[in-house]
Order: structure tokens, then sequence, then C-alpha cells
């Protein structure tokens, strides 16, 4: 005779498995929220609203983004890794989730394994720029200018530990040379601190220094894609310079809470590549910097895998100290 108890156990169970089963073919029944880890007007965020309105359409539910800023982008992470796994709190991930694990000693989350990726939806470049009558005006006078005076040049980002100081790091790695990195606050200090002569160089994501390189305000020595951007087709890659390893762009891409059922990641990501190949949408982002496309779950989750690995190796080379 089945005990009480174990007819309890298998009708709850039966009904976990009708619910979850309920859940994914129905999904989604109501709004999806998408955490972002910066604050109202930052790249992360204004991307993340680019995309919820042609997403939103897809999914016939309202996508609300909900920001969570603070501590170099891990509070928002956190909240995300935490959520409950039913599909309806996404995870904004920019590229600076994967400098964050390099740069934390104990965060509250697994960088990777927390997360399960649905695709990527946009990437960027980051530039280097200088001012109009900076020594050189390409990579290769960059070196040349670099090893006639070592240790004296110097290139600005937004923050140690910030992905901009991380690219800088790498790319003077790459280029083999010395180049003294100098941390800013904010990026109108160091396009400042640029123009004055304070730094020599300054290393950004393109969004917020292309116009003024396309107004001659400042110079761009190289983008660091691997291709060069649309938004500035004369400016070449570092990688046209010799240097064919040396890919760094800024990517974004929506990602669940670990656990969340695989049908309705599959949906999400289906969803994700409609959404994506909008023509206004594509137009309207392009115009701000960002290159919209998607992805797999497994290429987007290969991605942040191998970058976290990346950045850890950037930080040992560069001797920059973990917080």
């Amino acid at each position: 005779m089945v005990s009480t108890v174990l007819r309890s156990v298998i009708a709850g169970a039966a009904a976990l498995t009708l619910a979850t089963g309920a859940t994914a073919a129905d999904w989604p029944e109501r709004p999806v929220h998408v955490v972002v880890a910066y604050g109202a007007g930052g790249g992360t965020d204004t991307l993340s609203r680019m995309v919820a309105e042609p997403l939103s359409e897809v999914l016939g539910q309202p996508v609300v983004i909900d920001n969570r800023p603070g501590a170099g982008g891990t509070i928002g992470a956190a909240a995300a890794a935490k959520a409950d796994p039913d599909g309806y709190t996404m995870y904004m991930m920019a590229n600076g989730h994967t400098v964050a694990a390099a740069m934390y000693k104990d965060l509250p989350y697994d960088a990777v394994s927390d997360f399960q990726p649905v695709s990527v939806v946009a990437r960027m470049p980051l530039v280097v720029v200088a001012r109009p009558d900076f020594e050189a005006s390409t990579i290769e006078e960059l070196v040349a200018l670099a090893k006639e005076n070592p240790g004296d040049l110097t290139f600005a980002s937004v923050g140690v530990g910030s992905s901009q100081h991380f690219a800088g790091a790498l790319l003077a790695e790459t280029l083999g040379v010395d180049v003294v990195h100098i941390p800013y606050q904010k990026t109108p200090e160091a396009l400042a601190a640029v123009l004055s002569g304070e730094v020599d160089m300054l290393v950004e994501v393109l969004a917020p220094v292309v116009g003024q390189v396309k107004a001659g305000d400042i110079k761009a020595l190289a983008v660091t894609s691997a291709e060069r951007h649309p938004a500035l087709p004369d400016v070449s890659t570092v990688a046209e310079a010799g240097h064919p390893d040396y890919d760094v762009a800024t990517w974004y891409g929506l990602n669940f809470p670990a656990g969340t059922p695989d049908e309705i990641v599959e949906q999400a990501n289906a969803a994700v590549q409609k959404a994506v190949a909008d023509e206004d949408l594509q137009k309207k982002a392009l115009e701000s910097g960002y290159v919209i496309g998607g992805s797999t779950p497994e290429a987007f989750g290969d991605q942040i895998a191998s970058d976290v690995e990346r950045w850890q190796k950037v930080r040992e080379a560069a001797g920059i100290e973990q917080r």
C-alpha cells in the first residue's frame, strides 16, 4: 500500500512537472524583466532599451528594464544570478562582467556557472584616440614612438579594472611596449586630459568619442576589433598593423539565471534572433556605434568562459591588483 506521505510526494512531483511544462509551453505569460548592472543613460542601459522594444513585440509581453548599478556591475549580476530561474528575469551582460571576474576576489556568484546564456545581441569596438598633434597617427608609429621613449607614454581609461584599462594593458602587451596607465573616473575627464596633453592617449568604447573623432577634435589611431567599424571606415584595426590575435570588443548579451528550463532558453533565443533582425533597431543602434547581431547560447557561453580566462591572464601579466 502506498503511504499517504509517498502519495503526497508523487502528487507533488507530478504537479511540479506539469507546472514546469506549462511554464515552458506558455512562456511568457507576464512581463519579462531585464537586469542592467549599470545606471540609466549608460551604454548598456541605452542598448537594453533599444532591444527591449522589438523583443517585447516578438514575445507579446512587456520587456522591463531593471537598473541595478554599483560595484563595477557586480550588484546587478548578483541580483540576476539569484533570481528565480523561471524565464522572467534576464540579465544584459556586458563584457565588463568577465573583467569583474578577474578583478574581484570574492564575488557572490560564479561568473560562468551561475548564468545561462541566451544570445549575444550587439558588439562595439574600443578605439585608441589621441590629441590631433600627437606624434603618432597609426599603431606602427605608436610602437616606434614608444620604443624611442620607453616608459614615457601614457594612456587613460575610465578607471583601474575597467574594460578599457584591460584592453589598453593587453594592447601594450601585444605591441611589446611600455605604456603607463593613468585612471580617471569618467570619459569627459579622460578626454580633457588627452586634449590638454596631461596624458597621451585614451582607450575608450566607440560611442562616447566617435563624434569628436569625426569632427577632428581628436584622432583615432586604431579600433580594437578584428574588422573596421562602419562608423569609422578609414580607421584601421590593430590586427591590420600586424597583430592578428588582438581582437577586443565590448559585447552585450542576454542571460537567464542558471537552471532555467532548456525549452525557455530555446524560445528566448529564437525571440532574440527575430528581435535583432529588426532593421529599425539595427539602423538606430549603428548610429550609436553598436553592431547588432545574435548568436547561439553555446557560442555565447564559450565567449563568456574564454573572456574570464583571458582577462585573468591579462591582469596577472600587467600586475593589476585584485580587489
